[in-house]
């Protein structure tokens, strides 16, 4: 089977035929860190975390940029308001969203530059499209004519006359009121560098076509992000790059948002979920579930609901795992390869909810051989559930995920030796065959959150659904 993803610039699902045969290069648009992240944000991550990992399943080189914006407009009024170094809140903002992936399990990116590493080549592209017409220096900044790019909104198909471009303070001297800053003049208090055209920053834009081509070359394949960034970021990226003569992204690969009551996850909304607090609520593992499962470019309603339906879904595969290891005597490798309906649903456009269900149906398949004692066949099915779910990066039994499901190891440790003393009790009653007794400790057990199950090694006990 080909890999097929849905391409926003031609609007369709298309076949993936990668520049360079077997290897694979991304571009993902990443933090801009003003503040720690909300699941929205890691959301992004996680989904191109997944097509990394399948690309990486099917025999790819996967080269994989995420870049990260550590100067903007925001970062620089909110040093202001804290009076502190603009640096220092992009360094503490962007330790927050390593964290966030790494505690969801996010593989770690080939490179992660910095916007403020590469104000060389953010010139060389400037001086580059001035000299080709593209762009013109006014009042100190740099900006590009909209005009004189003929492609400019192929990718979110807007008419120009009726175009109406975000602009920033002191963004004086345009010729057209569309055209976008590359570059801005540095004001009194700003962090600036000293460039050709005088003293100054960033534009938003300029930073990842510039990165881009430092990194992947002027071709590459896959240019991932949010379907917010569409216009004007990734627009303005396109026509910044192949004016200065790039071929730019092959494929533009866009997800969907994490909404609440309806409306994007902002902080300017004030109604963002912070990944450090999701965290310390719901085991991680969880929710990368809840997060990484919907299809890419489907929308995920917050709700407490739907993570505690996560919950319960992963709960059922989680404890086939451990079911079949007990059956085992020890951990069971997983297959060389997935299944081929699993591999059929994650080529056409990742189709993750659709290999979820495959992973589902395997587990039902493994439990009923577990229910017939029969060994080999649960062993096998746990083969291929562990094969799929580390493609998902989901696999319970991964080092990343060790002592993760115990929901922190100090507290777990507490708790096993409670809980321990009143299974002992429970099993005192049972030898001595006091039935209503060992009833009861399991439901006093059972209402205080924990399930207890009899195993063949002895009862065992794990936390309940919410």
């Amino acid at each position: 089977m080909t890999i097929r993803l849905h391409d926003t610039n031609a609007r369709q699902i298309r076949d993936f035929v990668p520049l360079t045969a077997g290897c694979v290069s991304i571009y993902l648009c990443g933090a801009t860190v003003q503040a720690a992240p909300h699941i929205g944000h890691i959301r992004s991550g996680l989904n191109f975390d997944i097509m990394r990992r399948w690309f990486e399943y099917c025999g790819y080189d996967v080269t994989f940029i995420r870049n990260v914006t550590d100067i903007d407009d925001k970062i620089i009024k909110k040093a202001a308001e804290q009076n502190r170094p603009w640096w220092s809140i992009g360094y503490e903002n962007e330790r927050a969203f390593n964290d966030g992936y790494d505690v969801l399990g996010c593989l770690p990116p080939t490179y992660e530059p910095r916007a403020t590493g590469h104000i060389t080549e953010m010139i060389e592209m400037m001086r580059g499209l001035i000299e080709r017409g593209h762009a013109y220096e006014a009042d100190g900044n740099v900006y590009f004519d909209v005009r004189s790019y003929e492609g400019y909104l192929e990718l979110s198909n807007q008419d120009l006359d009726d175009l109406r471009q975000p602009s920033g303070d002191n963004e004086t001297g345009k010729r057209d009121k569309r055209d976008f800053a590359m570059w801005k003049s540095a004001k009194p208090g700003e962090p600036s560098w000293e460039t050709p055209w005088g003293r100054g920053r960033p534009g938003w834009h300029l930073e990842c076509s510039a990165m881009a081509h430092k990194y992947l070359g002027s071709a590459f394949d896959i240019h991932g992000g949010g379907i917010d960034l569409i216009f004007p970021h990734h627009e303005n990226e396109i026509a910044q790059a192949k004016a200065f003569g790039d071929d730019f992204a092959k494929y533009w690969v866009h997800n969907g948002w994490v909404t609440l009551s309806g409306e994007k996850m902002s902080k300017s909304l004030d109604n963002s979920v912070l990944v450090s607090d999701m965290v310390k609520q719901w085991r991680p593992i969880v929710l990368r579930y809840y997060l990484g499962t919907p299809h890419y470019r489907s929308m995920i309603e917050y709700s407490e609901e739907a993570l505690r339906e996560a919950e319960s879904a992963f709960a059922r595969i989680e404890g086939f795992v451990q079911r079949v290891v007990e059956k085992a005597g020890g951990p069971v490798e997983a297959a060389a390869e997935v299944p081929p309906a699993f591999a059929e649903a994650m080529d056409d456009d990742l189709g993750v909810p659709q290999a979820l269900a495959i992973i589902h149906t395997t587990v039902r398949q493994g439990n009923s051989a577990l229910a017939a004692d029969d060994k080999e066949a649960a062993v096998a099915r746990l083969a291929e559930v562990r094969a799929m779910l580390g493609v998902l990066g989901l696999d319970p039994l991964d080092p990343h995920w060790a002592g993760e499901s115990d929901r922190g190891e100090d507290l777990h440790g507490v708790v096993d030796t409670l809980v321990r003393l009143v299974l002992d009790q429970r099993q005192s009653a049972r030898e001595r065959k006091d039935w209503p007794a060992a009833d009861a400790i399991r439901d006093q057990l059972n209402q205080s959150g924990l399930v207890i199950e009899d195993s063949p090694t002895g009862p065992r006990w794990t936390l309940g659904p919410r």
